[in-house]
Formats: structure tokens, C-alpha cells, sequence
């Protein structure tokens, strides 16, 4: 059989392996080891577990179950109904102020936590009965939520852009900063549109005479109540703030500051809510514990998964075949991207990372792209696949906090965001010093 053939037969099996239901890692592992077996040496068999344990033993890999220690230190304690309780008392005169709080409070928990998942947990469980307690509709409180979710992909510390950083062989201090810019444009983004769009729901309550409406309400908060919602919020601000400085300053490596960022996080857990007894942190090691062993699992399986395909030369394969069709950089780049949100509908981000680097960067790096700038561009697609029907994850997790709200009003909730990240990466392309700059001006060009 020829490359081709060979290729189109790997893909098939996949592809039926993960529709067959069995999950990523064990499908992806029996894919190429059945391969392995058909189509390579016998005695390449005998170095599966070389392999996978080589690829693993990256230190840039020891920051993901710090990392996850962090989240799930922050994720499991009421940081994140505290932090939008006090956006909300500081920004309630804003047009649509309680959307907006929602989605500053996504933002800066998803750069505590670095998980989209548990960001829309956090935020969604206290933010979507507020919401729709003063008015706001299910669909628009649902939308903010899953959406600003996604920020947890894109801001520092990022679990998916490590992965990146490692597949793509780039430096990891750099794709963090080059995430900022875009992360924060995403913010203005997004509460922009709850601005707009509780405008427009309350000239409707207004239009309709519903005088009672909660939207026409007025709240007020005094002075004393805002700075009393601070003293519990600045704690993990100071320690966001103290991971970016000790990774950026140059006080600690990246592995260093993962792991200076999970024990102050069960520190401050342990002072601020007096979560320190074993049946309080029990929740968050076996969260830490399962989440990072499923990680590693797909990371080292989709290595091993990678290892074959470059042998049996199919990743290069398809990379010459790309290239050899000239298109212009800028189509190249949509096709690319097309392909991942397709792939999004899927597969998590982690495994189209890991299953897609070895075929499409290698183009890419012909046609001149800077492979940090599209690492960012890639983060916001897969953003997209986190919300966008029919499988979107953060759906799921919105339908699962808010069982209320009909799946229909959630999908129709978040498309309007899915239009805002399209106009993101729009504007990345049109002015790529969005994300550039930042580690350009820390690091040097």
C-alpha cells in the first residue's frame, strides 16, 4: 500500500474508533499499535512504552497537574461566586452591568483557573439565577457564561496552550503573552455585547409595558458594601498577579511558578475559607488527581499516535501534498482553520492539538507564518468549538448548571459570541501585534 492509501486507512480507523465510543487515549493507543503491528517492524512494538514514557518525561509537561492543583485549589472553594459578587456590587451602574460582571468574572477566573469547563461551573452557578432573577433572558445569560468559559484557553496559565508549546517546539513564556492582548480583546468583546444586548431587552420589556420587569429595576450598592465584597477577592488576584510576575520576571521557570501557583492557592483556600481539613482538600486532589491522569493519558497516546504517523511518513505525506497545491498563505491559513473547527465539533482541544501539529505546522512554517501567532489564532478557534452546537462542551456543562433553560435557547444564546470570536480572528489577522507585541516587547522579536 502506498502513503496514501495508507494514510486514508489510518484516518478511517480513527475516526471509527472514536465514533465507536472508546475513549481518545485508548483509541487513539489502539490505532497505532495495530498499525504498529501491520504496517512496522515487530521490534517496534517492543518500544511502545519507551515511547510514551520519553514524550512524557518533558518537563514543560509537569505544569499541567500543577496547573490543574491550582484550578481545582480555586475551582472547588466559592472564589468564584465571591469574585462575581463583587464585580457585580462595583459595576451594577453599567448598562447590562451584571452581564458585563459575569464576563470580567469569567476572564480573571479563567486566568486563575486555566479551565473552560470549570470556569463555566464556578462563575455559571451563582451568575445564570442572578441573571435571570433581575430579567435577563435564558438564552443571554447562558451565552455570557459558555462564552466567557472559553477565556480559560486563552489566558495564562493555559493547560491547552502548554500542549501547543510542546507540539509545536515553541516557548512557552512567549505563546502566555502572546495570549494577553487577544484574551483581553475577547473581554471587551463580550461585555460590549451584554451592554448592547441588555439594551435591547429592556426597550423590548419597556416597548411591551411590562413595568414590572426586573430589567427596569434599579439597584444600589453603598460604599461600604463594595469595599466590603474586596477583602476576599484580592487574595487570588495577589496570587494571579504573583505568578505572572515570578514566571515573567524571570524568578522561576514555567514548572516552578505551576507549582509555586498550586500551593499558594490550597494556602490561600486554607486562610480565606478555612479550607484545610482532609474532607475539604480530599475533592480537590481527586480532581487534580483524575484530571491530570486523562490528560496524560491522550497527551501520551496521541504521541505515540504522532510517532506512527511520521514513520509510516503520512504526517509528511500530507504536509508536501498541502504545500504542493500553492495556495496563498491566506487561504492555506482558512483551510487549516476550517478543518480544526470542523474538527472542534468532535474532539477536545487537547487531542486536535496533538493529532493535527505534525501535518499542518510544517506549511505553515513555509508560508512564513510565525507558529506563536497562530498558536493564539488556533486557541480562539478551538474557543469556537467549545461553544458551537452540535457539540459544544461548554453547552453541556451550561444545560447541566442550568437545567431550566432549553438546549435551543442555549445554542441560539451563545452563536452571537461565535460571531464575536470570528471577528476576533479576523482582527488578529488584519493587526497580528494584538498578540505579537507583548512577548516581542518582554522577550524581544
Amino acid at each position: 500500500m502506498g502513503t496514501l492509501e495508507i494514510g486514508l486507512l489510518y484516518s478511517a480507523a480513527t475516526l471509527g474508533v472514536l465514533f465507536a465510543g472508546i475513549p481518545i487515549a485508548f483509541a487513539l493507543g489502539l490505532v497505532a499499535t495495530v498499525f504498529m503491528v501491520f504496517f512496522m517492524p515487530a521490534a517496534s512494538l517492543d518500544t511502545i512504552a519507551q515511547n510514551v514514557y520519553e514524550e512524557m518525561a518533558s518537563i514543560t509537561l509537569l505544569t499541567i497537574p500543577l496547573f490543574i492543583l491550582k484550578g481545582a485549589a480555586i475551582g472547588k472553594s466559592r472564589a468564584g461566586a465571591d469574585l462575581y459578587s463583587a464585580l457585580h456590587a462595583w459595576l451594577h451602574k453599567v448598562p447590562g452591568g451584571l452581564g458585563v460582571a459575569n464576563v470580567f468574572a469569567c476572564g480573571l477566573f479563567a486566568a486563575m483557573a486555566g479551565s473552560s469547563p470549570a470556569t463555566c461551573s464556578a462563575i455559571g452557578s451563582a451568575g445564570i439565577p442572578e441573571m435571570r432573577r433581575r430579567g435577563y433572558s435564558g438564552g443571554f445569560a447562558a451565552g455570557i457564561i459558555a462564552a466567557g468559559g472559553t477565556l480559560g484557553i486563552l489566558l495564562p496559565p493555559s493547560i491547552t496552550m502548554i500542549l501547543y508549546a510542546v507540539a509545536a517546539e515553541q516557548s512557552l513564556g512567549r505563546l502566555f503573552l502572546a495570549g494577553i492582548g487577544p484574551g483581553l480583546l475577547m473581554v471587551v468583546l463580550f461585555a460590549g455585547y451584554a451592554v448592547v444586548r441588555f439594551r435591547k431587552e429592556k426597550a423590548m420589556a419597556l416597548a411591551e409595558g411590562r413595568l414590572n420587569s426586573p430589567l427596569l429595576k434599579e439597584e444600589h450598592f453603598t460604599t461600604r458594601e463594595k469595599l466590603s465584597s474586596l477583602p476576599r477577592v484580592l487574595p487570588f488576584v495577589i496570587l494571579l498577579t504573583g505568578v505572572m510576575v515570578a514566571l515573567y520576571g524571570g524568578f522561576a521557570t514555567p514548572s516552578e511558578t505551576a507549582g509555586l501557583g498550586g500551593i499558594l492557592a490550597l494556602v490561600l483556600v486554607a486562610i480565606v475559607y478555612g479550607a484545610y481539613k482532609l474532607d475539604q482538600l480530599g475533592p480537590m486532589l481527586t480532581s487534580t488527581l483524575r484530571e491530570s491522569t486523562m490528560l496524560m493519558m491522550i497527551i501520551g497516546m496521541s504521541l505515540l499516535y504522532s510517532y506512527v504517523m511520521s514513520y509510516l511518513h503520512i504526517s509528511q505525506g500530507a504536509a508536501e501534498w498541502i504545500v504542493s497545491m500553492h495556495l496563498s498563505k491566506w487561504v492555506l491559513l482558512a483551510a487549516i482553520l476550517l478543518m480544526v473547527v470542523v474538527l472542534g465539533f468532535f474532539l477536545p482541544p487537547v487531542s486536535i492539538i496533538l493529532m493535527t501539529a505534525p501535518i499542518i505546522l510544517p506549511p505553515l512554517r513555509a508560508a512564513g507564518f510565525d507558529l506563536i501567532w497562530f498558536g493564539v489564532i488556533m486557541m480562539v478557534v478551538m474557543e469556537m468549538g467549545l461553544i458551537h452546537p452540535p457539540v459544544g462542551l461548554n453547552i453541556f456543562v451550561i444545560k447541566n448548571i442550568a437545567p431550566d433553560i432549553p438546549l435551543r435557547d442555549v445554542i441560539w444564546g451563545v452563536m452571537p459570541f461565535v460571531a464575536l470570536m470570528l471577528l476576533c480572528v479576523l482582527l488578529l489577522c488584519v493587526f497580528p501585534g494584538i498578540a505579537t507585541a507583548l512577548p516581542g516587547w518582554v522577550y524581544g522579536s
